[in-house]
């Protein structure tokens, strides 16, 4: 394949790397496929012709690798396929054409959204100083105000966004957008709702240890057994008091698991319980109707199973720790 750089004004021209790869590209591409990027932008300042198969050599990279590479490149608009080869794209051009807008007459709607602009944008200029030193992709301005109309964000919620995904070296845009949307589904708009929010995974978190203290677990407890924490937590509004009953209860159990305490729990739920104490009257009354039972048994040499499926409880307590 032949390959050429594309023909850009003066105003474009550049024979080194303009800071735009740095900011947009650098950071979410391959490192493979950045090498055969910058190997082709050097072979097209001299109008070489070199085959794939000549790259592979070269680079000391699979076929396929250089396959995939020419690919992506040419998803991203960045090359572009001809007859004979590919052209080298201006990157300052793509990403002027993003963010090209024709200018139209300002609405009464849009006038009326002056004041709240201009706080955005005093936001995106401190996410910009804070985590970019000043240095943000112009793109990254598109993709922040696409977030705040996708979420209703409040300006302190988007810079407490940016935030988050700093701290956890994580600042780059498919993270950054799921905590965005993990974010947007627990309903959090404002600064209040995020602090509620955070207050309420503290004591998850908090609720979680315990557990596996508990359990004797050395490991976290896995996504499905946190989504049962949170059940019991937030849907049940059960304090650990009462989950700890159900937790000391299946001592008896081979593998007590999360399964397991989920259906005890459901049970005291749907018989309307709210307190430790109404639990533990509850068992207790469970259990002298067991002892009573078997009493009774033993006197008449007479089993009644139907009596004994009282409650459907037989397969739920069998072997319970009462």
């Amino acid at each position: 394949m032949k390959l050429e750089q594309n023909d850009t004004p003066m105003l474009f021209s550049n024979t080194e790397l303009p800071d735009i790869f740095f900011t947009e590209y650098l950071s979410q591409t391959n490192g493979d496929y950045i090498k055969v990027y910058l190997y082709m932008i050097f072979l097209s300042k001299y109008g070489k012709d070199i085959k794939i198969n000549d790259l592979s050599k070269k680079l000391e990279l699979d076929f396929k690798v250089i396959q995939d590479a020419v690919k992506y490149w040419e998803e991203l608009g960045v090359i572009t396929k001809k007859n004979m080869g590919y052209v080298i794209n201006n990157l300052q051009e793509i990403e002027l054409h993003k963010l090209y807008k024709p200018k139209v007459s300002l609405s009464a709607e849009t006038l009326k959204q002056t004041a709240q602009n201009q706080y955005r944008a005093k936001a995106i200029e401190n996410i910009n100083n804070e985590f970019f030193q000043g240095i943000m992709s112009p793109s990254w301005y598109s993709d922040i105000d696409l977030w705040f109309k996708k979420y209703g964000f409040d300006e302190q919620v988007m810079i407490a966004l940016f935030r988050y995904c700093f701290n956890r070296s994580a600042l780059h845009r498919n993270y950054i957008q799921a905590v965005a949307d993990a974010w947007h589904k627990n309903h959090i708009q404002t600064f209040d709702d995020l602090d509620r929010y955070y207050e309420k995974q503290e004591k998850l978190n908090t609720l979680y240890k315990a557990i596996c203290k508990k359990l004797g677990y050395t490991r976290q407890l896995t996504q499905y057994e946190q989504a049962y924490v949170e059940k019991w937590s937030i849907d049940y509004s059960f304090p650990f008091d009462i989950i700890e009953i159900a937790l000391k209860k299946t001592t008896s159990k081979t593998n007590p698991n999360f399964d397991y305490l989920d259906k005890l729990l459901t049970d005291w739920h749907d018989r309307g319980f709210k307190t430790s104490a109404e639990i533990q009257t509850f068992l207790l009354q469970l259990k002298q109707k067991k002892k009573d039972i078997k009493e009774l048994e033993k006197k008449t040499g007479y089993q009644n199973y139907e009596q004994r499926k009282y409650d459907n409880l037989d397969s739920l307590y069998a072997n319970f720790n009462l």
